[in-house]
């Protein structure tokens, strides 16, 4: 859990994110006037350099709730080591019924990735990247899976110093 913790990373200003609306879900709640219809939207912020948080925002509204999204997401911001556009090593995540694998990719690959796991991946800043998703399809819970792969992610020089080895310098630049 404490690795978790160590990634998360407070905002330092509001002109240097990207939002993607991943989905929005309208639901009707039937009361004895009528009909009342509601709206959440998933989102997913990130500096497409290696900071990405997602939010779920609701609202009665498509626009406050994808605004309100927007705000919740930029409080859970997490930072993602990047090596040249990819991953340092392959890792997996879930959330619920949903798991999803990233693997590192050569340049030129580019991100393959589906619908909502892209628009993490891409908002992250990676741009070679190969992930697969695995059991539930429901992009609340993939988008989740992607960002707990993301945050698991370790850096070679600190997996380094915990095994207590020295690398070349091929991997510290």
């Amino acid at each position: 859990m404490s690795k978790v913790t160590e990634n998360k990373v407070k905002p330092t200003g509001d002109s240097e994110f990207k939002e993607r609306v991943v989905s929005i879900n309208r639901v009707v709640k039937t009361t004895k006037g009528g009909r009342t219809f509601s709206f959440s939207a998933l989102v997913v912020v990130g500096n497409e350099n290696g900071l990405v948080g997602q939010g779920l925002g609701k609202a009665k509204e498509v626009q406050e709730a994808i605004t309100k999204g927007i705000e919740d997401a930029k409080k859970n911001l997490v930072r993602v080591p990047l090596r040249n556009g990819t991953i340092p090593h392959e890792q997996a995540g879930k959330s619920g019924a949903a798991k999803v694998l990233i693997k590192p990719a050569s340049t030129g690959t580019g991100v393959i990735a589906g619908g909502s796991m892209r628009a993490v991946l891409e908002s992250a800043g990676l741009t070679d990247v190969l992930s697969k998703s695995l059991g539930s399809a429901n992009p609340h819970n993939v988008v989740k899976a992607t960002v707990n792969a993301l945050t698991l992610l370790r850096e070679p020089l600190v997996v380094a110093k915990d095994r207590n080895i020295k690398l070349n310098k091929v991997f510290n630049g």
